[in-house]
């Protein structure tokens, strides 16, 4: 894994690898640098394994404002049909990866995360946020739809109607709010943010690791699949669990009535 990335700054702190979208001052406004370095970055983790839980964030007062628009502007001058499909296939390798990640993602969100930059946040396994924070399907205040995933997450995590809502109105989600929605798995004050996002992704850390990893691949199936198929993966999954050191480290643990020390194997 390279040492340096534009607009992104990458930390390790155990087995934690913490990615931070580093453009404070445009509030983390999302560029395609960042985005192919995301892509990098999360392709490489999945097959590091001294890297067990992977945390998203923004640097400054922000998780992330968007798309950084100033690009469209200039070329909604030319007058010329825009066709943004293409662009967004950078979004796609990056919410594929999050997704495939044989790992726990944590996005830790505080101050505003809007557009594109929340439905990175979506795309997470699960969110911590500040009680600053503030989600924002913001597409329609520029007569967008959403994307970078939003249309797949937002209904799954808060339901079809409030979905709509969301992505229709426009509304800002705080950061108390979101966590009631299911949007957030748990919401703090501002003055406890960084040390609960580092004991939640330091406890994942220390987990089971390629059991969580199955874990997210048969929740993920799930989404798409009817209830015969789930069950089939269900024992596929369990058969390579069994036989991982962790699972006989847990049976061990329970049986002699001590805490579980799991390596990840």
């Amino acid at each position: 894994m390279r040492a340096n990335y534009e607009d992104l700054l990458l930390q390790k702190d155990g087995n934690v690898l913490t990615i931070l979208m580093n453009r404070p001052e445009v509030l983390n406004a999302v560029t395609d640098a960042m985005l192919e370095g995301l892509g990098e970055i999360l392709e490489e983790a999945a097959q590091d394994t001294s890297i067990r839980c992977i945390v998203l964030t923004g640097a400054g007062r922000a998780f992330g404002s968007g798309a950084d628009l100033r690009g469209f502007a200039a070329v909604h001058s030319t007058g010329e049909p825009i066709k943004v499909s293409e662009h967004l296939k950078k979004y796609h390798r990056v919410i594929r990866a999050l997704r495939t990640l044989p790992k726990p993602v944590v996005a830790a969100v505080r101050g505003v995360a809007a557009g594109a930059s929340c439905n990175l946040a979506l795309a997470c396994d699960m969110r911590i946020v500040a009680d600053d924070a503030r989600f924002v399907e913001a597409f329609a205040r520029i007569g967008l739809v959403p994307d970078a995933g939003g249309g797949f997450f937002l209904p799954r995590l808060v339901g079809f109607g409030k979905a709509l809502e969301l992505a229709m109105l426009a509304d800002e989600i705080s950061g108390p709010e979101a966590e009631r929605l299911g949007l957030a798995n748990k919401c703090v004050p501002v003055t406890e943010f960084e040390a609960t996002v580092q004991k939640f992704a330091q406890r994942l850390a220390k987990g089971p690791t390629q059991s969580y990893g199955l874990i997210k691949e048969l929740m993920n199936a799930s989404l798409s699949s009817d209830l015969e198929a789930s069950l089939q993966l269900e024992g596929q999954l369990q058969d390579q669990a069994i036989n991982t050191a962790d699972h006989r480290e847990g049976v061990a643990a329970f049986i002699q009535k001590r805490r579980a020390e799991f390596t990840g194997q």
